[in-house]
């Protein structure tokens, strides 16, 4: 029996897992070993975040031989805090790091770098999900920059607090990019005014808050018509006549296309006739002329806001709606047979005997 063990060589070893279960084995291993990775990382951070905020404490600390508080020390430990708490997703604990901070640089009298922790506060509370509040810190900031000086970084200010708001409070929204397009008029910025202006047209728009749309559109358009952009002020008079037409305020509807003739190139222009027999057939109460002007791409690829005016827009009492020809035909064919051959026969020598 040793001699056949010796003839069979020596031992195989063993076999190797198949090679997914060794994967399997070693990505769980690596999950696991991430886990207290982070951890480790955010628990590192939060220290780092507490040491910020021990220096900035002591920085603040008065004594016989320091009689005023160092606030620009403290204000960038403070900032350093809040970036290590960020860092380690303790939203709350660096939105109070952030506040601090903005408190130490209106002591130093730092208005610009004050109104920036504040913003920056407003986006740990937008972190946390809690918009309103966010929104509010957002605003003061923007105050801030204005009694800075600094006009424009407040109206970029106003339009995130906007963009942040807008689908919880679209009304807040509103207010805050018309705030905006203020101060970028009252900065010659018209073409950034605009931008507010028109976002806030829409959100009217879709929250039927049609007046106000109305005299927003307007806006809108004499600013278009200052800067010699006369092919927008087109299509912002189409969406102003959709606009009067929803209100029912067909006079409103048509005195905006008859003041429009006194912008260059508008009377004459597809946009001109196009609403010149929009108005025919709402005049008319012909839903069917009213519909086919709003299904034309003219009406139909301007904004989504503008183009559901045009889509749902009905005509006072429902409407008339046209007699297909054939429907016709098919009314008249039996009583009318009698008379047709009268009328052939007029036609035969209707264009005279030669």
């Amino acid at each position: 029996m040793r001699g056949v063990a010796a003839e069979a060589g020596p031992a195989l070893p063993p076999r190797s897992p198949p090679l997914a279960s060794r994967g399997g084995a070693v990505r769980g291993s690596e999950g696991q070993a991430a886990r207290p990775a982070g951890r480790e990382m955010a628990a590192q951070k939060i220290n780092e975040a507490l040491e910020h905020i021990a220096k900035a404490e002591k920085y603040l600390k008065t004594g016989f031989l320091k009689w005023k508080p160092d606030y620009d020390s403290a204000a960038t430990e403070y900032g350093k805090a809040a970036v290590a708490f960020k860092n380690a997703k303790q939203y709350d604990q660096a939105r109070e790091a952030c506040l601090r901070e903005a408190e130490a640089h209106e002591n130093n009298k730092a208005l610009f770098h004050a109104a920036k922790a504040y913003e920056q506060a407003g986006m740990m509370l937008k972190e946390m999900q809690r918009l309103p509040e966010a929104v509010q810190l957002i605003e003061k900031a923007s105050m801030m920059y204005l009694e800075n000086g600094t006009p424009d970084t407040a109206a970029i200010a106003l339009e995130r607090a906007g963009k942040l708001i807008e689908n919880v409070s679209p009304e807040k929204a509103v207010q805050l990019y018309q705030q905006a397009a203020s101060v970028f008029e009252n900065e010659e910025r018209l073409r950034q005014a605009l931008e507010m202006l028109g976002k806030a047209s829409r959100l009217l728009v879709r929250g039927r808050r049609l007046d106000e749309a109305a005299l927003s559109l307007q806006k809108e358009k004499s600013i278009y018509k200052e800067i010699e952009n006369y092919p927008t002020c087109y299509k912002k008079t189409i969406a102003q006549v959709l606009v009067h037409l929803h209100r029912n305020d067909y006079v409103a509807a048509e005195r905006c296309v008859r003041e429009s003739y006194s912008i260059p190139g508008f009377n004459g222009s597809e946009d001109c006739a196009a609403l010149e027999q929009l108005l025919e057939g709402y005049d008319q109460q012909d839903q069917d002329q009213v519909s086919e002007v709003c299904n034309l791409p003219l009406f139909k690829y301007m904004d989504n806001d503008y183009a559901k005016l045009g889509l749902t827009l009905v005509v006072p009492g429902g409407g008339i709606k046209k007699k297909s020809p054939n429907t016709a035909q098919d009314k008249t064919r039996g009583p009318a047979t009698v008379g047709s051959h009268a009328d052939e026969e007029e036609d035969e020598y209707s264009g005279g005997l030669c």
